[in-house]
């Protein structure tokens, strides 16, 4: 993964995980038909994200574990480069 798409990837990680996002909003905001920018398509292949119902409401988009775990590695990578 390039840096510039590693950047973008903990963009999308670091907005799921600020507050609860629909799927519908994560669509709006994030799914792209470029090849080179699929944020949504990779997070998903990787288990970095998954989609929760919530009965009669919208389907929710939620880090997993493994979502989490990467975006405190790139936090921690982050702040090491900044020391």
């Amino acid at each position: 993964m390039s840096d510039a798409l590693a950047l973008l990837m903990r963009q999308f990680l670091v907005w799921v995980d600020e507050r609860p996002r629909s799927y519908t909003e994560t669509m709006a905001a994030w799914r792209t038909s470029c090849p080179r920018l699929s944020v949504w398509e990779d997070a998903t292949l990787d288990g970095l994200v998954r989609l929760t119902g919530a009965g009669d409401g919208p389907t929710m988009v939620a880090l997993t574990e493994r979502g989490r775990s990467a975006l405190a590695a790139a936090a921690d990578s982050h702040a090491h480069f900044k020391n």
